[in-house]
């Protein structure tokens, strides 16, 4: 991995913490990696916001079902599942 997809990498991770932390009200520097949603009180509303929030800073398609995100095919345990699976959209959009 080279320098520019570490960095790339890192920023990721930082916006997707702002945009879930906006969600649960709460300070982005109190988002770990390892809090699920429910650590963080998020909602189904609050899940979905965080959805669309991701989709449109990012520029890409979430394929995720509110109502049964098990069948989504989209991991959504913690918000390091969510950071890697928002990296491999990104990555796969740039292929």
């Amino acid at each position: 991995m080279g320098l520019d997809f570490m960095l790339n990498e890192n920023l990721i991770a930082q916006r997707v913490k702002e945009i879930i932390a906006e969600q649960a009200l709460v300070e982005p520097s109190e988002v770990r990696e390892d809090m699920t949603l429910a650590d963080l009180e998020l909602d189904s509303l609050g899940l979905v916001e965080c959805i669309f929030g991701i989709e449109e800073a990012f520029d890409v398609a979430i394929p995720f079902n509110a109502n049964n995100p098990d069948e989504s095919g989209f991991d959504i345990s913690s918000v390091g599942a969510i950071i890697r699976q928002v990296e491999g959209l990104i990555a796969k959009q740039a292929a």
